[in-house]
């Protein structure tokens, strides 16, 4: 008999891609996932995993089978979710974000979540790609682009500034940079052109006129070090680097890009306290820098 309980095992294990990993997060010993997946292939006739040395991969078949395990997980979720206030949450809410908001302002900012819901297991993602939300794997994300999906609940969470920004010795050491057309005699420090595929950020010609990035990295920790290294004029967000000491300010006045964060939560979880809670503190977060929302996005 086909158990609806058996999909959550095929569920972790295609997250996980490895059955301790699987077991772990399912509190049970490796073998019962197997024994699981065994049970579930046996009931559906097919297989469902291909098993390799560096861990299990789906088939075509189990493939089709992950909407319908995720359908199930919402809606246990759903059913199960303690929407009493006095109560601490328990379980994992999955997080998605770029990686400059992960890491500087979301990451930082779970103190107050983890005080108040220490059982809560908190699994935050960053990457600056498109396949962050195409994966579906996510409570709450943040975006830069506003998604067209119809399944998403979605709302503006703030706006960003992105300014230029270098050290007082590379500035010293370096041709004055008194207009934007000056720059094109600098290094600038931005995004690798040809893995970035996030259009708010592919603007660095229409920023930039005449302006090329011979420094290039994936991700704005690395866009920071580099900055702060002297090897170049950065393109950062104020939230960033406002506050760091050894940057200073280029072209102040002068130069400014504004961007938006998107706030996105799947529709059929947008009622979950957990999902509530989350909420509540992205807006905190923002609300708490002024970087952010004095913005206008």
């Amino acid at each position: 008999m086909r158990s609806a309980d058996d999909m959550k095992f095929l569920l972790e294990l295609a997250r996980s891609g490895r059955l301790v990993d699987a077991a772990r997060r399912l509190g049970v010993e490796h073998t019962t996932v197997a024994r699981r997946i065994a049970n579930l292939e046996r009931e559906i006739g097919q297989r469902l995993f291909d098993r390799y040395p560096a861990g299990w991969r789906l088939t075509e078949r189990g493939r089709q089978l992950v909407p319908v395990a995720e359908s199930i997980e919402t809606a246990m979720a759903a059913a199960f979710d303690d929407t009493s206030d006095s109560q601490s949450l328990s379980g994992t809410i999955k997080l998605a974000a770029p990686d400059g908001f992960g890491a500087y302002l979301l990451l930082p900012g779970l103190g107050p979540l983890r005080r108040q819901h220490p059982d809560l297991v908190v699994e935050v993602t960053t990457a600056t790609v498109h396949g962050l939300l195409g994966s579906g794997d996510f409570d709450v994300a943040v975006t830069l682009e506003r998604p067209a999906s119809r399944s998403v609940a979605i709302r503006r969470l703030t706006g960003y500034s992105l300014k230029l920004y270098a050290t007082r010795e590379y500035c010293a050491e370096n041709e004055p940079v008194t207009s934007i057309r000056e720059l094109s005699n600098h290094t600038l420090i931005w995004y690798i052109d040809s893995v970035l595929d996030v259009q708010p950020l592919k603007t660095l010609s229409q920023l930039l006129p005449d302006c090329k990035a011979t420094i290039q990295t994936n991700n704005i920790s690395g866009h920071l070090t580099a900055t702060k290294a002297g090897l170049g004029i950065g393109l950062l967000p104020t939230y960033i680097a406002a506050d760091e000491p050894t940057l200073r300010e280029v072209l102040p006045g002068d130069f400014s890009a504004q961007r938006t964060y998107w706030l996105v939560v799947p529709k059929e979880l947008a009622r979950l306290r957990r999902v509530q809670v989350v909420n509540e503190l992205l807006t905190s977060i923002v609300t708490a820098n002024p970087e952010l929302h004095d913005s206008s996005g």
